[in-house]
């Protein structure tokens, strides 16, 4: 028989920070993201281990024991965060769903009560596991108790029993687990040990005298200041491990029949994991298909746009009127319940009625399907409208190319046609696709995705979760018709048009719907200047900037693979030769062995939580001048992420349709606003050394064209100015000096023509650092300068632009008002943790307070600039193109007899882009490739 035995708050506190960088936000504005991680825990456990048995151990509201006889036991940890407040009563609900048994007892801590029944159950012949993170639990384990320590998300779980611990904390006996807390303390329980001993001094005398009992009786056997501090603090040595003892005799029975695994109640689990918006878990736990009896509460897509104005907003799902039902919160419906009008059409003669109607419409939603989630390769399946509510066709669009086209054709009227408004969700998808077809899509454009991001971008933008939040209603799923994702998957060229009907017909009829609600809550929320001027427009940029795609020179980047490949294995042996022996430097538990237990580099590593050292690049640069080993490892790796990410995998995406690179821009992906692109992903092509630039040679303008190349200069610094007014800082810009050596001269107080290279390096990484939120701690370490220096830095950094640090403050104190900050063109980045009580939490959402209206506003000027580029590109018939966005950076494929022309272009509508307190500049360059353009 086994029982498991949960240590509730661990697990929650361990499955909330796992999303504290990505919060789990549902459509109410609530942080779901202990509850996710603590379920997923849990269905992880029930699923690979099977218990017979199980229960859930909490901590009890108030002080235990060890309060009362501590008054600082645990003092300084921070202020449970608000949203774990809220996820306890939710967890404990589930876990009464599951009916799985909670125990709690006043007085006792979590460790306490499950110590207890572990003794208690292992006399009874039951195989013990406490699943937790913490290490204290090592005391109790014995050859049939274990700790179950979870790992990473996902990544399953490290079973350790007596032998295991033993190992691990170098002791004799579990037992000797509370010695070795009693001497070293621990910091996350303010337990005090003693002064200046650490683990291995503990471990050592342990190893030696057993107990702190014997250590303290025979400190004459031990000299020096180790002996000094051992004797001054024994009545703390001794009361430090009272504290760090699980109690094991707790006044709680184990009746194995109330701990025994029983079905879950499916009904009331449905129904919370409803209210949380935990559809996959649906499937996945209960094994429905999404539908549910459970009343689902409807809400808008932030705390910020709740209650009355959605109320008038939502309309009710079984009609086309726009009247609203605010009290219908009956279940999650589908298709056959509600009324609906779908037409498949494929003769010529109703090709020509539908097009005959929707020409006269202002507005019509269409979407396409296709052979494959490639716009740029996928084919033609059909195509769907809608522009009455309930009502929607399928246009059925065969396999050859030439009765394909003429049917496409026939729709060319309504793409066509400037004056009416195309609806769509993922529009950049379709506008691809039809570009194939010879149709150039144009007139205004409504994309419910990107509505839905500018609402609130943390969220997830697809069709069938916006069904779900705001009309109650389930999709059909593709996965339904085509199959699950994998290597059996079909596609919609598969199926019969008769069984694509109804899933394409939804598909434009429930976005038509969407646009109703979305267009109410932007005007509401003022977000229509964003959306209607900055990105739709934006759309028929970049479908412009995919579709055309970027040429590469897939032999040179060969012959770089070949030399790349001969670096990599000379730093090989270079390593080899360093350490003494071969290993495997792509396994970082290797790796670890290596530079801590062979090599001895530094005399406390860092491990992680489930032991293994600490390898990763960013602990390796802090401890690069250890060892020459340590930059050779960290120069291997450069090479080989270089070799797998771009120089091998380039080519690969290479189409054979045009032999080009055609990568995919997101536009809803990033909270800041930034875009993101994929397939291959170019913001993060390196450029600062000399291997990343041998990538960037490889991207080629066409035959007899030119590469150009403009980004801006410093454009978040130059909004800074501009939005802290800091006169030093204007200054610089407005006369045009280099503002890292004017703020060098400034820190220093010497003249411009006195600051040296050095003083301009510690300038620059201050100015973009500040921006970020560093620390002195962080500048200390990027700078490799003492802390000290990195402090006076930042003190004078302040002391030279004093209203950048008053901006910094009232970002914050702005963000604490209203939960979210602004760019300039008012784009919005909620921030519900920045009232948090944890500092951690606080902390975080007081960087991005600071950081998004800087970063989200240089994303917007540059959405801007290209909108306008784009525009003046096709009024002025310029033939050249757009090919490239990285971050603040625009590449362009030109045609030698417009460079002058575009050059002109480009310059004037980047930096005019937006009226800063300070110039808006673009530095550009030319040549046959990106790294000579650049």
């Amino acid at each position: 028989m086994k029982l498991f035995l949960l240590d509730a708050y661990a697990l929650i506190y361990r499955s909330y920070y796992a999303f504290i960088k990505s919060p789990r936000v549902n459509s109410k504005g609530q942080n779901t993201s202990a509850v996710f991680g603590f379920v997923n825990t849990l269905e992880e456990l029930l699923k690979k281990e099977d218990p017979t048995h199980i229960a859930v151990a909490f901590d009890p509201p108030g002080g235990t024991f060890r309060h009362d006889a501590y008054e600082h036991y645990k003092a300084q940890r921070q202020e449970t965060p608000e949203d774990i407040k809220a996820a306890v009563p939710i967890i404990k609900e589930i876990i009464d769903a599951y009916n799985i048994k909670m125990i709690e007892i006043p007085r006792y801590e979590a460790d306490d009560v499950i110590g207890t029944i572990a003794k208690k159950a292992e006399k009874e012949n039951f195989d013990v596991y406490m699943m937790t993170p913490d290490k204290d639990y090592g005391q109790l384990t014995s050859d049939h108790i274990f700790m179950y320590k979870p790992k990473f998300a996902g990544s399953g779980f490290d079973v350790l029993d007596a032998n295991a611990v033993m190992e691990k904390y170098e002791l004799s006996s579990p037992t000797q687990m509370i010695d070795l807390l009693g001497l070293m303390g621990d910091a996350s329980d303010n337990i005090p040990g003693c002064p200046g001993v650490g683990p291995k001094t503990a471990q050592k005398l342990l190893e030696e005298y057993g107990t702190i009992e014997n250590l303290l009786e025979r400190t004459s056997e031990i000299k020096g200041t180790l002996k000094t501090r051992l004797e001054d603090n024994k009545e703390q040595i001794i009361f430090s491990k009272f504290l760090a003892t699980i109690e094991v005799n707790v006044p709680v029975e184990f009746n194995k029949e109330e701990y025994k695994r029983k079905e879950v109640n499916a009904e009331k689990l449905s129904e919370i994991f409803e209210e949380l918006e935990f559809r996959t878990l649906i499937n996945r736990v209960l094994k429905k298909d999404g539908v549910s009896a459970a009343p689902v509460r409807i809400t808008t897509t932030h705390e910020a746009i709740q209650g009355d104005l959605f109320a008038e907003l939502l309309p009710p799902v079984n009609a086309s009127s726009s009247s609203v039902d605010v009290n219908d919160y009956s279940g999650l419906q589908t298709l056959k319940d509600i009324p609906h009008s779908y037409h498949l059409v494929k003769e010529n003669d109703e090709i020509d009625a539908l097009v005959e109607k929707i020409i006269k419409q202002k507005s019509c939603c269409f979407d396409t399907e296709t052979t494959g989630i490639d716009a740029t390769i996928s084919e033609l399946v059909g195509m769907s409208f809608a522009f009455e509510e309930g009502e929607a066709y399928y246009v059925y669009v065969p396999a050859d190319r030439e009765k394909a086209q003429s049917i496409v054709e026939k729709f060319r009227p309504f793409f066509e046609n400037e004056n009416i408004l195309k609806i769509g969700q993922n529009l950049k998808y379709d506008i691809i696709v039809l570009k194939k077809y010879g149709i150039n899509v144009r007139g205004n454009l409504f994309d419910t995705m990107i509505a839905h991001y500018l609402i609130n971008p943390e969220l997830r933008h697809n069709m069938d979760y916006m069904a779900e939040t705001f009309l109650k209603y389930r999709t059909i799923h593709i996965d339904e018709l085509i199959g699950a994702k994998g290597k059996n998957q079909g596609n919609m060229r598969d199926l019969r048009p008769e069984q694509i009907c109804d899933y394409a017909c939804e598909d434009a009829d429930i976005t038509l719907k969407l646009k109703g609600i979305l267009e109410k809550v932007i005007e509401k929320q003022d977000l229509g200047k964003l959306l209607y001027d900055i990105e739709l427009p934006l759309i028929y940029v970049l479908a412009d900037m995919e579709y055309t795609g970027v040429r590469l020179d897939t032999t040179a980047l060969a012959d770089y693979s070949k030399i790349l490949t001969q670096e990599l294995q000379n730093k090989e042996s270079e390593i080899y030769q360093l350490a003494g022996l071969e290993f495997n430097i792509n396994s970082a538990k290797q790796v670890g062995e290596v530079l801590f237990d062979n090599l001895k580099i530094v005399d406390k590593p860092k491990k992680t939580k489930t032991g293994q050292y600490v390898t990763s690049e960013e602990a390796l640069e802090k401890m690069k001048d250890s060892h020459p080993i340590v930059s050779k490892i960290l120069e291997y790796r450069g090479v080989k992420k270089l070799l797998s990410t771009y120089v091998d995998s380039l080519p690969l995406l290479v189409s054979s349709l045009d032999n080009k690179l055609h990568t995919s821009y997101n536009q809803t992906v990033t909270a800041t606003g930034r875009l993101s692109s994929s397939n291959p992903n170019l913001q993060n092509i390196p450029i600062r050394d000399e291997q990343g630039r041998g990538i960037r040679k490889a991207f080629i303008a066409d035959e007899g064209c030119i590469f150009f190349s403009a980004d801006y200069s410093q454009i978040e610094l130059r909004i800074m100015a501009h939005l802290s007014q800091d006169p030093n800082m204007l200054e610089a810009f407005n006369s045009g000096e280099d503002i890292h050596a004017a703020t060098a001269a400034k820190i220093y107080k010497l003249p411009i023509s006195e600051v040296t290279s050095d003083m301009r390096r510690k300038a620059k990484t201050a100015n973009f650092g500040i921006i970020y939120g560093i620390s002195v701690f962080g500048l200390a370490e990027r700078l490799t300068i003492p802390r000290g220096e990195a402090k006076e830095l930042i003190d004078g950094y302040f002391e030279t632009y004093p209203q950048v640090k008053e901006y910094m403050d009232k970002s914050i104190a702005t963000a604490r008002g209203h939960t979210y900050v602004e760019t300039v063109f008012g784009r919005k980045r909620f921030l519900p943790d920045i009232n948090s009580r944890n500092a951690t939490v606080r902390g975080y959402a007081e960087r991005n307070a600071i950081n998004a209206p800087i970063q989200g506003s240089a994303a917007d000027i540059i959405k801007v600039a290209m909108n306008r580029i784009f525009k003046r590109f096709t009024d002025e018939n310029i033939k050249s193109k757009m090919i490239l966005q990285v971050h603040d950076e625009l590449n362009f494929n030109v045609i030698e007899s417009e460079f002058t022309q575009v050059q002109k272009i480009v310059i004037e509508e980047m930096e005019n882009a937006y009226k800063l307190a300070v110039p808006l500049k673009a530095d550009c360059g030319k040549g046959k490739n990106w790294l000579e353009a650049h």
